[in-house]
C-alpha cells in the first residue's frame, strides 16, 4: 500500500499540473482568439465526449504499444494527461467572465501573449483551477481500468486502485485486508478535504450565480 500511495501521488501531481496547463491554455486560445475553425474545434471536442471511451481502447492500446509506453509510468501519466473536455469548458466559462480589457492593458504595457496568460489571467483562474483539481483528481485517484491495463507490472507499478486486488485470488478473498485497505485509501482524501474545504466550496460555487 505504501508503494501504491507513492505511485499515486506522483501520478496525481504530474496529471493535475499537465491537465491544468493544457486545458487552460487551450481554453485561452479558443476564447480570446477569433480564427477560422474556432467553432469547429469546439464542436469537435464536444463530439468527442459522445464517443464511449471503451470503443477507442483498441486503437489507443495499439498507439501505446507502438510507442513502447505499455507498462510505463510516463506513458500512463501521458495517457491520463490527455485533453479533458470538461476542464476546457470550465476554463472557457471563466475566461468569458474576465474582461478583455485586462489583456489589452497588459499588451500595452509590453506583455506578450504568454505574459498575459501566465502573469495576468492564470492567477485569476484560481476558482476554476480548484474545480478542475477536484474533478480530475478524484477521477485519477479512483481510476482502475487503464491502470490495470497499462501498468501490468503489479510489483513496482501498483496504484491505490489496483493494490486492493492483491488481496483477492483464485482460492478466495481476504475481506478483512480489503476492508482495511479501503479505509486506508479514504484517509488521504478526507485529510485533503478537511484542509482545503474552504477552497473546495468556493471553487464549486464560483460563477454559479451572477447578479
Amino acid at each position: 500500500m505504501g508503494l501504491a500511495f507513492f505511485n499515486s501521488v506522483i501520478i496525481l501531481v504530474f496529471v493535475l499540473v499537465g491537465s491544468i496547463l493544457i486545458s487552460s491554455m487551450l481554453a485561452y486560445v479558443l476564447n480570446r482568439f477569433k480564427f477560422p475553425g474556432n467553432g469547429l474545434v469546439r464542436n469537435l471536442f464536444l463530439f468527442a465526449t459522445l464517443i464511449p471511451g471503451i470503443a477507442m481502447q483498441v486503437t489507443v492500446y495499439k498507439i501505446m504499444y507502438n510507442l513502447n509506453l505499455i507498462n510505463s509510468m510516463p506513458g500512463y501519466i501521458l495517457l491520463l494527461m490527455g485533453t479533458d473536455v470538461i476542464s476546457i469548458y470550465i476554463f472557457i466559462q471563466f475566461f468569458t467572465n474576465i474582461s478583455v480589457s485586462l489583456d489589452e492593458a497588459a499588451i500595452l504595457d509590453g506583455c506578450s501573449y504568454f505574459g498575459v496568460f501566465f502573469k495576468v489571467l492564470l492567477p485569476l483562474l484560481k476558482p476554476a483551477i480548484v474545480t478542475v483539481i477536484i474533478l480530475k483528481g478524484v477521477a485519477t485517484y479512483n481510476e482502475y481500468y487503464m491502470a490495470n491495463l497499462y501498468l501490468q507490472d503489479k510489483t513496482t507499478l501498483q496504484v491505490v486502485s489496483t493494490s486492493l486486488y492483491t488481496f483477492t485470488g483464485p482460492l478466495g478473498s481476504q475481506y478483512n485486508l480489503i476492508c482495511a485497505g479501503v479505509l486506508i485509501t479514504m484517509v488521504p482524501a478526507i485529510i485533503v478535504f478537511l484542509i482545503f474545504q474552504k477552497q473546495v466550496y468556493s471553487g464549486l460555487t464560483a460563477g454559479s450565480v451572477k447578479g
